[in-house]
């Protein structure tokens, strides 16, 4: 393909600090590519003096793959890799350190997991209490955050400082490094010795940084340290598409290059070469509103394509069953499946679609797991009630929920594998006031046994006194008592087209079991339909996307209350619009369970 102008430019920059603004569909990675090749070819440097550094391993080898296909080559000395792989290697020639030393996300999460446990910390979500600690603990180390400067979003303050005490230690104990470590251990090394610094710096003369929106400070920092005093430092990225700021990406880094380099180039791809005329108008309209950025002036390659559609549906089961109707139609044209992609905010988003697609024997991928609605603590609790309700008296049930809400009745009492409510009373015949709670519960299990799934999960909700419970947990966790009720509102959308809890219960397993599969072969699947969050959507194209649920308090998310929040979702979105090469359909709810919903501000 013949490069255009600012493409040529780019590629034949010769020396200093450069940084190439590159929209969607500009052809970036072609860049990267062309100018690896014109180093090596045109300007004589040895190929073992060049990094060519990104985010994923995927990335890593499809440039490696491309510069060996446009130089005719079967290998290559320039090295192309992750920031992660860069910062193992510079570790392992100075501290011999092997593959073993590297913790998976399993080994990290079962040293946390370990610390916890004994903790006796009251949480019912332990997934999620470890995923946030996680976190929490990357960031105060990529960050270089002093312990007693910060503060915990999700646990009481000494309690965090204490389990990140206990993790450093326990990866010490285990000889292990996590991620955050390559970072820290590296910008340590590097900093304190200078005779390493310099044998890497003569190594690598010249550095391409692919992605740089996604940077972080210290990544940022370690690349500025091996670069330096040449400053052959050549960045590409498009600050409009800077989304992983929940990672630690600093978008202020790439807006503040040219103040850290005052001598830089600046340059623009300033050509879409995938997007439709209309689809590419929509989309500078959209990002534009954002106040910190670049500006720039991106050139329509393609023509007006199919209008952008702007659907209103009255629910997420008729916007469903509405893409479902597009897909078809589209089959009928010729079309693939493999051709149309569905676009969400957040990953639970996906619940109704895919139970859809499912029901109607659409094949269908997901790029994130899809979180098992029927598996979070809060259904099963919920449905213990019912299983309760339905004769079920195993202790594991009532375990579930003898507490919840407080009902003052000890774990030590329930010893045997069927529980009596009977004995419960004697074991508590000098406390009244405990027998009136299981007597209240009593009933309420047989006014349950009475009730349609959905009617039920709202007796449990109100009438039992739930929802109350989860406000107390939402506020002891630190976290939006409104997060919890949403996974109730969900719990009762799906009870609703059921007349039976056996219908229900026999739908759910049903469920379970694609959900299982999903992730087992999801991946291995060739022509069906993509489901995929805005952030794993980033770097793909597909002929035909529909971007749902696009209503206020969902895009953006509801959380997003900053302005520099707001621009991120507004970067999300923008990133969504820009992925469709023929036909972009954006869907809007009126309502979502049973709540009236307002069209997402982008779109005015």
């Amino acid at each position: 393909m013949a490069l255009s102008k600012a493409q040529k430019e780019a590629v034949m920059h010769r020396e200093g600090p450069a940084i190439v603004l590159a929209g969607p569909g500009s052809g970036k990675t072609t860049v990267i590519t062309e100018r690896t090749k014109y180093l090596t070819q045109q300007c004589g440097i040895p190929p073992i003096h060049i990094l060519v550094v990104t985010f994923t391993k995927a990335a890593a080898m499809e440039m490696q793959k491309r510069f060996l296909a446009l130089t005719d080559s079967r290998q290559t000395q320039v090295r192309f890799g992750t920031f992660h792989s860069l910062f193992f290697e510079i570790l392992k020639h100075a501290y011999h350190y092997t593959a073993a030393n590297i913790a998976s996300e399993e080994e990290k999460y079962r040293i946390l997991r370990e610390i916890i446990s004994p903790m006796d910390i009251g949480i019912e979500d332990e997934a999620e209490f470890l995923h946030d600690t996680a976190r929490e603990i990357s960031r105060v180390k990529n960050e270089r955050i002093p312990l007693e400067h910060y503060y915990a979003a999700g646990v009481p303050q000494e309690l965090f400082r204490k389990i990140y005490g206990s993790y450093c230690r326990g990866m010490e104990r285990a000889g292990k490094l996590d991620y955050d470590d390559l970072m820290v251990y590296t910008w340590e090394l590097l900093s304190a010795r200078p005779d390493i610094l310099e044998g890497w710096r003569k190594r690598f003369r010249y550095i391409l940084v692919d992605e740089f929106q996604d940077i972080n400070r210290l990544q940022y920092d370690i690349i500025k340290l091996l670069a330096a005093p040449e400053n052959n430092l050549f960045v590409v990225g498009d600050d409009d598409q800077s989304i992983y700021r929940f990672r630690g990406a600093k978008p202020e880094i790439m807006l503040n290059f040219p103040k850290d380099y005052p001598q830089a180039r600046q340059l623009l791809l300033d050509r879409n070469f995938r997007c439709p005329g209309n689809v590419c108008d929509l989309a500078a309209r959209v990002i534009s509103r954002n106040t910190v950025r670049y500006e720039k002036k991106i050139e329509k390659v393609k023509a007006d394509g199919l209008p952008v559609e702007k659907l209103l549906f009255r629910n997420q089961e008729q916007e469903s069953l509405g893409i479902i109707q597009r897909i078809r139609q589209g089959l009928a044209q010729g079309r693939r499946y493999e051709d149309f992609a569905v676009l969400y905010r957040s990953n639970t988003d996906a619940g109704v679609l895919s139970q859809k697609l499912l029901e109607y024997n659409v094949p269908f991928k997901m790029r994130d797991t899809l979180p098992n609605l029927f598996e979070h603590w809060i259904s099963r609790q919920v449905i213990a009630y019912l299983k309760l309700a339905h004769g079920d008296y195993s202790c594991a049930n009532v375990l579930k929920i003898i507490n919840r809400p407080k009902r003052y009745i000890e774990r030590s009492c329930l010893d045997t594998q069927q529980v009596d409510f009977e004995r419960l009373r004697m074991y508590y015949e000098d406390k009244y006031w405990v027998i009136r709670r299981i007597d209240k519960l009593e009933q309420d299990l047989a006014a349950l046994a009475r009730m349609q799934p959905y009617a039920a999960v709202q007796y449990i909700r109100h009438g039992i006194g739930y929802e109350q419970y989860l406000e107390e947990y939402a506020e002891y966790r630190k976290i939006k008592a409104e997060d919890l009720y949403e996974v109730l509102d969900r719990l009762a959308q799906s009870a609703k087209g059921y007349e039976t809890c056996e219908a229900w219960f026999a739908y759910m397993e049903e469920y379970s079991e694609m959900l299982k599969e999903q992730a087992k072969n999801g991946a291995q699947k060739q022509d069906c339909v993509t489901l995929t969050t805005l952030h794993s959507a980033k770097g793909l194209e597909f002929p035909f996307v529909f971007l749902i649920d696009v209503n206020e308090g969902i895009i953006p998310y509801k959380k997003a209350l900053l302005a520099s929040d707001v621009e991120e979702e507004r970067r999300m979105f923008y990133v969504g619009i820009t992925r469709a090469s023929e036909q972009l359909t954006i869907c809007v709810l009126k309502e979502k369970y049973g709540k009236s919903l307002k069209p997402s501000p982008f779109l005015l």
